[in-house]
């Protein structure tokens, strides 16, 4: 390290005896003077080029094409910087911190795929990551009560994977978080929600997504306890709510929960169309004797108790009205008039007839 200008002086002979031979004194301070005064002059330079734009350099406008980026969970405000002035979005990670400084709503940029364009403003750029329309994503939009079939189905033509590599990744659940309650088979946990899946989405994905979304609903309602606490395994109470989603309307879910508790209960047979229509993959409004007779575990004429398992996917409410069964001595339930959804209740099989034909009057 040089001692130039901090320990050595210059008054004292080299050793040896001979004359000094380095750089006069008189020579060396001028230099330093010189080059001291370039650096001040070079950093009021960056200084003044500053305070005259306003900050790092910075592309202007709305910018062109068409880039792809993805912001990541936890990316500060500079990380995105970075990630953007990588892509050629923005001129620089500074001139992005600088802009988002000056605007309060940068905060709320959140983690996700993104359409912007080359050689953008940092400003205009903040604009579009606040915009939902800037999202490259692709929407999965599944409502309650679907069949895994028609989940999946959905699933490939919005995301583009093929149908082949979702079925696997579905077969394959129980390695992507499917509850071991669930005995190795996701239908009925592909939880009934709208889903953005970024452009690099893969068949696990899609899967583990949902299946992790009906864990996280499982959990909020206490799933595990509260169907011990009614006597029943949790695969029973998703079983019980994937009927609940077909057989009634969100209105009278707790009803026809209440429903099915008593016939279980006096060890009758639930006798339900939608199980039958579920192991026959069909959705008929009436069934004829012959599938009345189909032989399957699911068929609820023939066999007593629950079916093995849901026979679709259901949601929030229906989980909740297995959960918590209105009061009353209902033991059947019909829906009198389809067209506006209409279920009526009984209490007794004469009831129940009475609903019969109001039923076969609407239907005609």
């Amino acid at each position: 390290m040089s001692q130039l200008g901090l320990r050595m002086t210059y008054d004292e002979p080299p050793k040896g005896g001979g004359k000094h031979k380095g750089v006069a004194r008189s020579t060396v301070l001028p230099i330093i003077g010189s080059l001291a005064a370039l650096g001040f002059v070079a950093l009021m330079a960056v200084v003044g080029i500053r305070a005259i734009t306003g900050g790092p350099s910075d592309y202007e406008g709305a910018g062109s094409g068409s880039v792809s980026v993805v912001i990541n969970p936890g990316d500060s405000i500079r990380q995105i910087g970075r990630t953007l002035a990588a892509a050629g979005v923005v001129s620089s990670a500074d001139a992005f911190v600088s802009a988002a400084q000056g605007d309060a709503r940068s905060s709320s940029i959140a983690p996700g795929a993104y359409r912007l364009h080359s050689q953008m403003s940092s400003s205009s750029a903040i604009a579009l990551l606040l915009d939902p329309a800037s999202r490259d994503v692709k929407r999965l939009v599944i409502p309650e009560g679907w069949r895994a079939d028609k989940t999946l189905a959905t699933a490939a033509k919005v995301t583009g994977i093929p149908i082949a590599e979702l079925k696997k990744s579905f077969a394959n659940a129980a390695e992507l978080g499917l509850p071991a309650y669930a005995k190795g088979n996701a239908e009925g946990f592909l939880f009934p929600a709208t889903y953005e899946f970024g452009p690099k989405i893969t068949a696990d994905d899609v899967i583990r997504t949902m299946i992790k979304r009906f864990n996280k609903q499982a959990a909020a309602i206490n799933l595990e306890s509260e169907a011990a606490a009614r006597g029943l395994t949790p695969l029973e109470v998703v079983t019980m709510a994937s009927i609940l989603e077909v057989e009634t309307p969100p209105a009278a879910y707790g009803k026809g929960a209440r429903v099915l508790y008593n016939r279980l209960d006096q060890n009758m047979r639930l006798q339900l169309d939608s199980t039958v229509n579920y192991a026959l993959g069909t959705a008929d409004l009436q069934l004829t004797a012959e599938q009345l007779d189909t032989d399957s575990p699911y068929n609820t004429y023939k066999h007593k108790g629950l079916p093995p398992g849901p026979i679709d996917s259901p949601g929030d409410a229906a989980l909740q009205g297995a959960l918590n069964p209105t009061k009353g001595k209902w033991l059947y339930f019909l829906t009198t008039d389809p067209a506006t959804q209409t279920t009526e209740f009984a209490n007794t099989y004469d009831e129940f007839l009475v609903l019969k034909r109001k039923y076969q009057a609407n239907v005609g």
